[in-house]
């Protein structure tokens, strides 16, 4: 036998979240909005940073999650960086994992501060998707290059009168970029199997989305949402609220609209769906080392997180996968936590999370498990309301949830919560965080 004393374990240090901020959720309406998706940032990232005790210098490192940054903005987290007043000598990266980039955005920090590479770091998420572009067709770029290529004047001629008119017929990248390129659905499609596989309803799924907007009608009445900041357009004018709300949303209205993705048979429409949004959040996360240096607040600790894999087609139940085996590894179940925010991609998605779970079959085959998981209590889900009313800004919304999460946890004097969300080619990720 060896004498040999064993290594100590690794131990990472503690990460802490010390302060948060983020834009308005604003609803797109068909044109290109006032903001560019590093405006968004920088105009949340300003107000955050100009309450802090440190120079935005001292910062150690910038994280964002955005996936779909203009052309004017590769690695947009560096512009955001450098626009803020980071410095040159500040690195900044930017993430893509879908819907949960900026939730992956939060976890990379937390990671960087916990091995020691770093101390102080500014993560989040951004998205404009107003300002999706539309894209030139293949046929139309072949045919610009033939055009240009051409030697002589019969040549030349020759390329030009090959145009046809519907060259011209845009690529309309934000139904693409919604779209699983594998399995051929859109998300909405996705959302539709999942309502087919565990029975939801059109009633319930309408049902849970008037709750959305009321509860986040309520939240702004009441002023919960202080993480709330305006941002201001170029000529003075100021966004102050989520604008996509809807407080007199009613079963009889949205009884009204049709099924949006599958026609004929479907159930998922515009009105129990996500908005398409424009937003930014900010957080700001810390080293216990840090907090001491510059005497800053805590909001919470980061105690763990998952992501988690599975089918494209069935990608809004990543919620369940993700959390499930973040619950088992922390000895907890679904009522030890408090409170929790899984991102409203869909109704019929967060339903089916909430079926899946009190699902012993399900349970049984894709989770593992001898049981059902059992039941979470929608009274502590979503309480401010979720994406269906504030909208889904995909690169920054795993960004928000947790932002919130740690303001309902510390305004209702709660210790334990969730934030989980269901991205786009089939996966999902949560975080467990406690103040």
């Amino acid at each position: 036998m060896s004498t040999t004393k064993p290594a100590h374990a690794y131990q990472p240090r503690k990460v802490y979240i010390v302060d948060g901020a983020r834009t308005p959720f604003l609803k797109a309406r068909g044109k290109p909005g006032e903001f560019s998706a590093s405006d968004l940032a920088v105009s949340a990232g300003k107000t955050l940073l100009l309450r802090q005790p440190f120079s935005p210098s001292d910062i150690d490192e910038v994280i964002m999650g955005c996936v779909m940054p203009s052309e004017n903005e590769a690695n947009i987290a560096r512009i955001i960086s450098l626009r803020l007043g980071c410095g040159r000598t500040v690195p900044a990266w930017t993430v893509q994992r879908n819907c949960g980039s900026g939730m992956q955005a939060i976890d990379c920090a937390v990671q960087d501060i916990a091995t020691g590479r770093h101390n102080l770091v500014l993560a989040g998420g951004t998205e404009a998707m107003s300002q999706a572009p539309l894209l030139w067709r293949p046929d139309l770029v072949r045919w610009l290059a033939d055009v240009r290529m051409s030697k002589g004047f019969a040549q030349k001629l020759t390329s030009i009168v090959s145009f046809r008119p519907q060259f011209l017929k845009p690529i309309i990248a934000l139904i693409r970029g919604l779209s699983d390129p594998v399995v051929g659905l859109n998300m909405g499609e996705t959302a539709e199997n999942l309502a087919y596989k565990f029975n939801i309803t059109r009633e319930q799924m309408d049902a849970f989305s008037i709750r959305s907007h009321h509860r986040l009608a309520r939240a702004q009445e009441n002023g919960a949402l202080k993480e709330v900041t305006p941002v201001y357009s170029v000529a003075g004018k100021a966004f102050e609220k989520d604008d996509g709300v809807r407080p007199g949303s009613s079963m009889a209205a949205l009884a009204k609209l049709q099924p949006y993705f599958d026609k004929r048979f479907g159930s998922v429409t515009a009105g129990n769906s996500s908005q398409v949004t424009d937003g930014a959040a900010m957080l700001l996360l810390a080293s216990e080392e840090a907090i001491e240096y510059y005497k800053l607040p805590v909001l919470g600790t980061v105690v763990d997180s998952c992501w988690r894999a599975l089918a494209p087609g069935e990608m809004g139940l990543g919620p369940v996968h993700a959390t499930t085996p973040l619950l088992t590894r922390n000895n907890l179940n679904l009522s030890d936590i408090d409170y929790w925010e899984i991102n409203e991609a869909f109704a019929a998605q967060v339903l089916a999370c909430i079926a899946a779970w009190e699902d012993k079959d399900y349970c049984h085959h894709y989770l593992g498990l001898d049981k059902a998981m059992g039941s979470l209590d929608q009274e502590r889900l979503n309480v401010d309301g979720g994406a269906i009313a504030l909208g889904h800004p995909v690169g920054s919304s795993g960004a928000r949830i947790v932002l919130h999460l740690l303001d309902v946890l510390r305004r209702n004097r709660a210790k334990r919560g969730i934030a989980a969300l269901c991205i786009g080619g089939g996966q999902g990720g949560a975080i467990l965080i406690e103040v």
